[in-house]
């Protein structure tokens, strides 16, 4: 799920589906964002760089900062790790005790993630991302 937004309204730290044209456009965070002035031949022009969510891949993307962009919806919650295997951890959510399996895990807390901790993840367009930690 996403919502529409004008790119001139972003920021470095926002996140955006990029490639915009595509219908499998992969969530990513914008990491660089620089604006052109408008001029004698057109609109002002954005010029950003987002690094995708789940794959890590550099997207870069030019186009006017009235221009429609899709944002991702992100839904942030919170859960504990029941069992964790070699690709696999099985998270039951705090709220609705639902129990479900994660292959996707942030490269810096995949070795520290360890059976009954109490973790933050993320569901962006059906897909499942542990984040961080809680303490």
């Amino acid at each position: 799920m996403s919502k529409p937004s004008e790119l001139g309204s972003l920021k470095i730290g926002s996140y955006i589906l990029l490639p915009v044209d595509n219908p499998n456009a992969e969530p990513c965070r914008i990491v660089e964002y620089d604006t052109s002035k408008p001029g004698k031949h057109g609109a002002a022009k954005a010029r950003i760089v987002g690094v995708g969510i789940f794959d890590k891949k550099k997207y870069p993307h030019v186009s006017p900062v009235s221009a429609q962009v899709q944002v991702p919806l992100i839904d942030k919650r919170n859960g504990s790790v029941i069992s964790k295997t070699d690709s696999i951890v099985q998270v039951m959510d705090s709220e609705t005790f639902e129990v479900f399996d994660i292959t996707q895990i942030e490269d810096e807390i995949k070795d520290k993630i360890a059976q009954g901790q109490d973790v933050e993840y993320w569901k962006v367009m059906d897909r499942t991302l542990i984040v961080r930690i809680k303490s």
